[in-house]
């Protein structure tokens, strides 16, 4: 493979993740021993628009596989969405000598990608990391393991405290959109019901189900809610159940920011160092603005404009077998 790189750039972009640091070191460790500088972009597109980049090298990424967040930092950027900004970020690339971009973000961040490789010609790559998974092109997207694995911690605590007291509790998880969080954390933590996204909730099925946990007299119940799924969130859905079942010891939790930090699983910290060192032997190969991700573990390319342009939808099945678990 020819290397016609001299320097490169790396970056995070959107929301933090657990493993952001482990791709970050895969990525400097393997350009440099094929012989490539590189320069870290601190703080997303607004550092690419500020020129606020630094060198990278072996040393500087030591000891930071086990880290949270990300240590050249991240941001969201409204002034990236204007061309004449985006003109300036090119220009401090162009400036710096750079002769490509690593990206590793989620859909946000690759459907800036998409729109800035199609008005320039500096080649971008782009690995996936959100806690949400909901990446189009990859099973599984770096920080999402560890985000279950933190929030089914909580929820076991929350289990041991809900059976103390025999106390019902509404648990809300990160999920806008989709339920790839509540769905898996969910299922691990033996929930009563699962609320997400994909499926309306229907307050009378959930009150029956509810009602049957309590003729059973369960010693607790959890209802995990992902907190797209409901109209007015977690504390609407409880309230609407106090006023009901006034019987119930209710009690609302929103585990929050809490998922997004911490520091990754084996699983997060495999990935990113598997998908941050192909990054630059794809680029050796002559792939660009693609995203790189990996499945059924192999290792898949996806133009940044179909990756933004679709969500990674969960399993039908997933769903059903949640629905017959919690029955």
């Amino acid at each position: 493979m020819k290397n016609n790189f001299k320097t490169i750039a790396v970056m995070t972009s959107g929301g933090d993740a657990p493993g952001m640091n482990a791709v970050i070191r895969a990525v400097v460790r393997t350009a440099v021993v094929k012989g490539i500088n590189v320069l870290a972009i601190n703080g997303g597109y607004e550092g690419m628009i500020d020129g606020n980049f630094s060198a990278m090298n072996a040393e500087s990424v030591g000891n930071i596989i086990h880290k949270g967040g990300t240590i050249i930092y991240t941001s969201r950027s409204e002034r990236f969405r204007k061309l004449q900004w985006r003109k300036v970020a090119h220009e401090q690339l162009k400036k710096n000598n750079i002769d490509a971009v690593i990206i590793i973000g989620g859909n946000g961040s690759f459907a800036g990608a998409a729109t800035f490789t199609s008005e320039f010609k500096i080649p971008f790559l782009g690995l996936p990391k959100t806690i949400d998974n909901d990446v189009f092109g990859t099973d599984y997207a770096i920080g999402f393991d560890t985000a279950i694995n933190t929030a089914l911690d909580a929820l076991d605590k929350i289990r041991d405290t809900a059976n103390s007291h025999h106390r019902l509790f509404f648990v809300e998880v990160m999920g806008r959109e989709l339920g790839f969080l509540a769905l898996n954390s969910g299922i691990a933590a033996g929930a009563e019901a699962i609320l997400v996204p994909e499926v309306k909730t229907n307050m009378k099925d959930l009150l029956d189900l509810l009602e049957k946990g309590w003729q059973r007299k369960n010693n607790s119940m959890i209802v995990v809610v992902a907190e797209g799924a409901v109209k007015g969130g977690v504390m609407e859905i409880a309230e609407q159940v106090k006023k009901k079942f006034n019987h119930f010891d209710i009690r609302v939790s929103i585990l929050g920011h809490i998922q997004r930090g911490g520091n990754p699983s084996c699983f997060d910290r495999v990935l990113a160092s598997q998908l941050g060192n192909h990054s630059i032997y794809a680029l050796l190969k002559g792939k660009k603005n693609v995203v790189i991700g990996m499945k059924n573990n192999k290792i898949s390319y996806t133009s940044f404009a179909k990756s933004s342009s679709y969500k990674h939808a969960v399993d039908k099945n997933m769903l059903l077998m949640a629905n017959e678990l919690t029955t």
